[in-house]
């Protein structure tokens, strides 16, 4: 059976010249960064090509970038190294849980957290964060592209309004680097918070960009790894693989590759608003990256339909890979004015580099007739009730 995968915002495949640059590190070349010896000096020159790569893609000097096990440490190490009980954070209620938990905990210690609202687009008001600003406010932290919906928050007025209250920003672009441009300097942003496995590096590595100056406290305590703010032995295969992820994403950005994904992915939300009723894409209207697409379906259930496809031979979601399985609506819908049932049937299609032309017709030749056959078993369907 032919397989087509369209969940690239859970995680993307290694690409095979990603996965050819990290071969070696597990085997020839195997010695640890930190010895002084030849073994240990090749690695170390390997990590530091890599974070002069992830440096390039993000627009920032090497020595402000620190590695880490993936986007949820980056992000915990940005909240937690920064701020301690009796001062106020600002958040979103659209934020990954790498995030929201993290706030939850805060609050827990003795901080107060800030959770600014959405429109019906999904999109904070730089206005709303600036309200929200108390003299104990110590740092902002807005994500630049939602996860379940593809939506680009406005980082740069966003930083703007940070910098002009002297308070720290924090961005997580796991789901941004490598689908739009991103200059930390323009955004304005103090720490920003990047994963691997989101942009064909494996799973389990991760960085965050610090910027010159910004005291950030360890969460790790051990060796003076990472300039003493991330300790640990550095996974010298997986940093060499995101270098390399890294650089193919410049190319990409480059040579307009993000553009054809973006009409991949226009095609398939435009057809299936045309060919399947009572439907319609969650966030549009808004700037959104290029590969992501979130589209309710009214009347069935959103795990039913995501079942019905993978059998099919169609790898799709409901949302977030994290809260697979949850019996809450999705809380960026939710927090968006969606109805509960209108957020339960909805489905993210997210698009990656191995993603072709077929295989959005492929999916465009099973989505109409699974969705038609799912609400002829629909009740609510039958007795004409749409939610709106």
């Amino acid at each position: 059976m032919r397989r087509v995968y369209l969940d690239n915002n859970a995680t993307t495949s290694v690409l095979p010249a990603v996965f050819e640059a990290m071969q070696a590190y597990f085997g020839r070349r195997f010695g640890n960064a930190s010895s002084i010896h030849h073994h240990g000096q090749e690695t170390r020159a390997a990590v530091e090509r890599a974070r002069e790569s992830v440096a390039g893609l993000l627009g920032c000097r090497a020595s402000e970038i620190v590695f880490t096990s993936g986007g949820t440490e980056a992000d915990n190490l940005a909240i937690f190294g920064l701020t301690k009980p009796g001062q106020h954070v600002i958040s979103s209620t659209v934020e990954h849980h790498a995030v929201l938990n993290s706030c939850k905990h805060l609050e827990l210690s003795g901080c107060e957290v800030t959770y600014v609202s959405v429109d019906g687009h999904g999109l904070v008001d730089p206005d709303d964060v600036r309200r929200a600003l108390r003299p104990n406010t110590r740092l902002i932290t807005v994500m630049m592209a939602n996860n379940e919906t593809g939506v680009l928050q406005p980082v740069e007025q966003i930083g703007k309004v940070a910098a002009e209250a002297d308070v720290y920003f924090h961005t997580d672009a796991v789901q941004a680097a490598g689908k739009v441009a991103i200059d930390v300097k323009r955004i304005g942003c103090d720490l920003l918070s990047i994963s691997g496995h989101k942009m064909n590096a494996p799973q389990g590595v991760g960085a965050l960009y610090v910027r010159k100056g910004t005291s950030l406290r360890p969460m790790l305590h051990g060796g003076s790894h990472e300039r003493s703010r991330r300790a640990g032995t550095e996974n010298v295969p997986g940093i060499v693989a995101l270098g390399k992820a890294a650089d193919l994403a410049r190319e990409a950005l480059a040579c307009g590759e993000l553009e054809q994904m973006s009409q991949l992915r226009d095609r398939l939300e435009q057809t299936i608003l045309r060919e399947v009723e009572c439907t319609g894409v969650n966030g549009k209207g808004a700037p959104r990256v290029p590969n992501t697409s979130s589209i309710y379906f009214d009347c069935i259930e959103g795990e039913s339909l995501v079942i019905a496809l993978d059998l099919k031979g169609l790898a799709v979601s409901t949302g977030a890979a994290c809260s697979s399985g949850a019996i809450e609506p999705s809380h960026v819908l939710t927090a968006m004015g969606m109805p509960p049932e209108r957020a339960r049937g909805s489905l993210r299609f997210s698009l990656g580099k191995q993603n072709t032309p077929q295989d959005i017709e492929f999916a465009l030749r099973l989505i109409p007739p699974t969705v038609a056959r799912l609400r002829e078993l629909s009740p609510i369907y039958h007795h004409g009730f749409v939610s709106r």
